[in-house]
């Protein structure tokens, strides 16, 4: 594999166990990293983030290989696994640390962001909130939040929260899958 076409995309979308598990079953896709980037605190811990004083949110870090999928197919997957309309939560995950937000490293993948958001919008009714937000220094969360929903699948909130978007995933995006 040539590693010149890895990239990386850095998403927001309530917790990160949400996209972590869908993530990692997109073709291309070779790494996923749940952390804490945005805010204003030096090594934040988990508590801390959860007070919402940070100004952190959680995101997935994804490393992917751009030959196989590409940013814009990331973000149209991220569109399908929250509501974006939502602020500063999903569900019942209320707080800044749940906002929906792309962090983007340059000016292409600003552009393509704001392109990603006019195309979800046709699929919402009310407006998308999804801030776009440059790439910051990244925390990374304790190996206990790293892969959550492989290592506890009959958690109840995985069943309840992360199974039905993994179940739009496959109904979705077959066509994107590993397997």
């Amino acid at each position: 594999m040539n590693s010149s076409k890895l990239a990386q995309a850095v998403i927001a979308g309530g917790c990160f166990w949400c996209l972590d598990a869908p993530f990692r079953q997109i073709n291309g896709v070779h790494d996923v990293v749940s952390g804490y980037m945005g805010g204003d605190v030096d090594n934040p811990s988990y508590q801390q983030i959860c007070s919402g004083l940070t100004g952190h949110a959680e995101v997935v870090v994804i490393t992917y290989d751009a030959e196989i999928v590409s940013y814009l197919q990331i973000l149209e997957v991220f569109f399908l696994l929250h509501n974006p309309t939502q602020l500063n939560q999903q569900g019942y995950d209320k707080g800044t640390q749940y906002r929906s937000a792309i962090f983007y490293a340059n000016n292409e993948e600003k552009q393509l962001a704001e392109q990603a958001i006019k195309n979800a919008q046709q699929y919402f009714t009310d407006k998308i909130v999804t801030s776009l937000e440059a790439v910051q220094r990244f925390y990374l969360a304790d190996e206990h939040h790293q892969n959550y929903y492989q290592k506890n699948p009959y958690q109840p909130y995985c069943q309840i929260i992360i199974e039905p978007k993994l179940q739009a995933l496959r109904e979705k995006y077959v066509a994107l899958l590993k397997y």
